[in-house]
């Protein structure tokens, strides 16, 4: 019986300790949600009070930061089609290929991927897309993107093409398709959650950052809301809290309705290839 009360108030225990630690990762999300409605910008007070759209109403004011949320758009659209067709197309072939040292070229193509997109590249980086006349423009922008993308997105495809039985684009040939037929009938609707996973991923990746667009782009007219987020700042650097909310709150819109969608549509089930 002893033992009984025990295990009940440890599990009462473990219920509230818990919930103390989920309540204080909540509430920064909870403040998020509310300080865009706020007339004051206090840590304290959660409830906006009194209730206001005025912070909206500056924010959609704001050229450059609403031409931002349209840049951001462009360039992660862009980097997310590039990613995906290239990756799809590369790791089939990677997959299907009967080329030596395949595996060394992923890994190797992996490794340097993480240098691409880092700060410590920016500069071969910026001298390349200058001589080649790109610097200021949304191409030059989606393309480094996609080299730093790029070569994860493979590996992470190729996982999922590995795990298609080469006998059932066999068995497609023999009954007359093409290789292209095949891979469009066969292996295409299969490795649909995995491109799935490499558009989410892309999207969110080129979605977030900073850094390459601001070394890229010159014209506050192609800079994407990442870079247009500091317009909420005041001339001393200090943040205009319910200003910064109201844009942070937008900005975080696209990203959320990717999850949304992606999760009414596929349901989590991001699993790949075919089982034999």
């Amino acid at each position: 019986m002893r033992h009984m009360f025990l295990r009940f108030f440890s599990r009462i225990g473990f219920s509230v300790f818990a919930s103390l630690i989920g309540a204080l990762f909540a509430l920064p999300l909870i403040w998020f949600l509310f300080a865009p409605f706020n007339a004051r910008a206090e840590l304290g007070l959660a409830i906006p009070n009194p209730f206001t759209l005025s912070n909206f109403v500056t924010v959609f004011n704001n050229t450059f930061a609403i031409r931002g949320l349209w840049n951001s758009l462009i360039q992660s659209v862009g980097g997310v089609i590039f990613v995906g067709v290239s990756a799809t197309l590369a790791a089939y072939a990677l997959s299907r290929s009967n080329m030596p040292g395949k595996s060394a070229v992923t890994y190797v193509l992996l490794l340097f991927s993480s240098v691409v997109s880092g700060s410590a590249a920016m500069v071969p980086i910026f001298l390349i897309v200058n001589s080649v006349g790109l610097i200021d423009t949304h191409i030059s922008v989606i393309l480094v993107f996609a080299g730093g993308l790029l070569p994860t997105a493979m590996f992470i495809l190729r996982d999922f093409i590995d795990g298609i039985p080469k006998s059932y684009e066999e068995s497609a040939m023999v009954a007359g398709a093409s290789p292209v037929q095949a891979f469009f009938d066969v292996a295409l609707p299969v490795i649909r959650p995995g491109i799935v996973v490499i558009v989410v991923w892309s999207f969110v990746n080129i979605w977030g950052s900073f850094l390459i667009p601001f070394i890229l782009l010159r014209s506050s007219e192609k800079m994407p809301a990442s870079v247009a987020i500091y317009s909420f700042y005041s001339e001393a650097g200090t943040p205009i809290v319910t200003l910064l909310a109201a844009y942070a709150l937008l900005y975080s819109l696209p990203v959320v309705a990717l999850y949304l969608f992606v999760s009414w549509k596929f349901g989590f089930r991001f699993f790949g290839g075919i089982k034999a």
